[in-house]
């Protein structure tokens, strides 16, 4: 029996690897391009920069330190000069497509980092697999500008998964959805017509503003704004206001809200500031030809018929008086029922009988 060389001995203890295999090693030197691992073969193991990550400004010094251990696949036994190379990134990656293969099948919601911000998406890294999330799936909401996410933690579900086509898609605006249904299940069930709700103001439009209020958005009319005249809602409230609202109906996921309560309509005491006899102040809010209306006080508006402007002849009001003038004048007629107040400044004129609460002329059905 022949025997062996110290070389074949020494051959024969060391392990044997192939070409794709999975090997653990520790770092035994970094350079600016190159990782060297001590693998337990007879020849240590070569992962190149390419070949530990895609990101090119990656500084290999920093990322990696000698006795770290780490994990790669084999690509080359032997490169030719007696080295094993390997890949760290591509078995990151197949270990990132088998982790996102499993999270595609149970709808795993998923956590990562916004790496990159295109024109049309989004792209996170799990595990060293890119996933894109398209623009149309960012977000439950337009979004024009998709730069605030950049370094942002997301989440977000895999909803089409083809590693082969290199297509791993992401989607946050399906989870977006979900987290509102449930916010709005949930207020659906605590509120009630008549609750008094705060909220934030979403939008604010011609017709009125959309209030968030924590699960579902309700519509604050320009009509329900104020007991008083609203003219522009922009003028009133701006997006990103705290206001405090009532629920005054709610049709299916329609909530409509107001901000008139109750306790400060100021018809409740009305009776009393502008009884019959009294002499008040107001302002002009609007005119037509046969009078004026004269707003006392914010949702209480009065009117001072053409004939009762002054004892002598005023062909239409406008010809002595102007929208937002104030005005002293003497209540002649007072209707809580039907909130109706007539006014007459010609009855504060020396020797001037008051004159009939309505005239003549007045056309029927005009709201005050």
């Amino acid at each position: 029996m022949s025997e062996l060389s110290f070389e074949e001995m020494l051959d024969e203890n060391v392990k044997t690897i192939r070409n794709g295999e999975i090997v653990q090693g520790t770092v035994i030197d970094v350079k600016d391009d190159e990782i060297i691992l001590n693998i337990g073969y007879k020849s240590d193991g070569i992962i190149t920069k390419s070949e530990y990550s895609n990101d090119s400004s990656l500084v290999l010094t920093d990322a990696v330190h000698v006795g770290d251990t780490m994990e790669a696949k084999v690509l080359k036994v032997n490169d030719g000069e007696g080295q094993v190379i390997l890949t760290y990134k591509r078995l990151a990656a197949e270990k990132g497509n088998k982790r996102l293969e499993e999270a595609f099948e149970s709808q795993e919601v998923l956590r990562a980092p916004v790496t990159q911000v295109l024109d049309g998406g989004l792209c996170v890294n799990v595990e060293e697999t890119r996933v894109f999330i398209p623009a149309s799936l960012v977000s439950d909401t337009y979004e024009k500008d998709l730069t605030k996410y950049k370094d942002q933690e997301i989440e977000f579900i895999i909803t089409e998964f083809n590693p082969r086509r290199r297509r791993i898609i992401g989607n946050r605006k399906q989870l977006l959805l979900a987290e509102k249904a449930e916010k709005q299940k949930a207020l659906m069930e605590r509120i009630n017509i008549g609750d008094t709700v705060e909220g934030v103001v979403k939008n604010v439009t011609d017709f009125g503003a959309f209030i968030d209020l924590g699960g579902a958005d309700g519509l604050l009319h320009i009509s329900e704004m104020s007991w008083g005249r609203v003219e522009n809602p922009r003028k009133v409230f701006s997006v990103g206001d705290e206001v405090k609202v009532l629920i005054k109906n709610i049709d299916g996921e329609k909530i409509a809200l107001s901000k008139k309560f109750p306790e400060e309509n100021p018809w409740l005491n009305a009776s009393e500031k502008f009884a019959v006899g009294n002499i008040v102040k107001g302002r002009v809010a609007r005119m037509t030809d046969f009078g004026a209306f004269v707003e006392l006080a914010p949702g209480v508006d009065a009117l001072l018929h053409v004939s009762q402007i002054s004892r002598e002849h005023v062909a239409k009001p406008s010809d002595v008086l102007s929208i937002g003038q104030e005005i002293e004048a003497k209540v002649v007629d007072f209707n809580g029922e039907d909130k109706k107040i007539s006014l007459s400044m010609k009855a504060l004129e020396s020797s001037a009988p008051a004159a009939p609460a309505y005239e003549e002329g007045e056309p029927e059905g005009e709201e005050f």
